[in-house]
C-alpha cells in the first residue's frame, strides 16, 4: 500500500476488505470516541475535518454518518496521494454532499498551508519513518485548530499472528494478506510514540490503548 502507483481490481478488492476488517474489529470506534469528546462544545457550529491518507473513504463515510446521527455539522475533506485512491474515494463518497476528496502529498507546501478544525490520521502513521513522523506531527499540530486524532496499531505478537491467520483464512486479497500483518509489524509500542512526541516537542496530548490493539492518540492544539 506504500506504492503510490497501485491501482486496478486487486486494489479495489483490498479496499473493500479493509473496510470490512475495520468495521469488524471496531477500528472506527477509536476515531468516533475521540470525536465525541472533542465536538461536545461545538455542536452549533460547522466543524472542518480532514482525513489524511483517506484510502477508499470508509473513515470519511463513518464520520459523516455518525455526525448526522449526532446532529453535528461537518465539512469533511479526504486527502490521499494515490491517484487511484482519490478516484475510488470520490466514487464511493459521491452520495455525501459534505465530503470532498483532494489529491495531495501531505508534506507538500500546498497541503501544509491548509488549516482544519480537526485532522484525522487513521492507520496512516505506521507507513512513515521516525524522522518523517516527527516532521508530520509538527506540521499537523500547526494545521489543526482543535486537535489531531491518530488511530493506529499496537505492535504486539498476538495482534500480528491473529491478523496473519485471520487474513489467510478469510481474505481473498493478496494485498490484505501481505499488508495486514506487515502493518502490525511496523506499528508502535507506547514508549515509541511517547519518544516521537518528545522529539516533536508536543506535550499536550492523550494516549490511550483501545480494542483491538489500537492506539488512540489525540494531540490537543487549543
Amino acid at each position: 500500500m506504500d506504492d503510490l502507483s497501485l491501482s486496478g481490481d486487486e486494489l479495489r478488492k483490498n479496499l473493500r476488505e479493509l473496510e470490512v476488517i475495520n468495521n469488524w474489529l471496531g477500528g472506527h470506534k477509536v476515531v468516533l470516541d475521540a470525536l465525541d469528546k472533542l465536538t461536545t462544545n461545538y455542536k452549533g457550529q460547522t466543524i472542518t475535518i480532514a482525513d489524511i491518507g483517506c484510502g477508499g473513504g470508509d473513515t470519511l463515510k463513518t464520520i459523516a454518518n455518525w455526525t448526522q446521527r449526532k446532529r453535528i455539522n461537518v465539512q469533511l475533506t479526504g486527502i490521499d496521494a494515490n491517484d487511484f485512491m482519490v478516484n475510488y474515494a470520490r466514487h464511493h463518497c459521491s452520495n455525501y454532499s459534505n465530503i470532498t476528496i483532494a489529491q495531495h502529498d501531505v508534506f507538500s507546501g500546498t497541503f501544509a498551508s491548509q488549516q482544519y478544525d480537526l485532522i484525522v490520521c487513521s492507520l496512516f502513521c505506521h507507513h512513515f519513518t521516525d524522522a518523517q513522523l516527527v516532521q508530520l506531527f509538527r506540521q499537523l499540530y500547526r494545521q489543526a485548530r482543535l486537535a489531531v486524532i491518530i488511530n493506529d496499531l499496537h505492535r504486539h505478537w498476538f495482534a500480528y499472528y491473529s491478523i496473519k491467520y485471520i487474513t489467510r483464512l478469510f481474505s481473498g486479497s493478496r494485498l490484505v494478506q501481505h499488508d495486514a500483518p506487515l502493518s502490525v509489524w511496523r506499528a508502535f509500542k507506547r514508549p515509541e510514540l511517547e519518544e516521537l512526541l518528545a522529539q516533536s516537542a508536543i506535550t499536550n496530548y492523550s494516549l490511550r490503548w483501545m480494542w483491538a490493539f489500537r492506539w488512540q492518540l489525540v494531540l490537543h492544539t487549543s
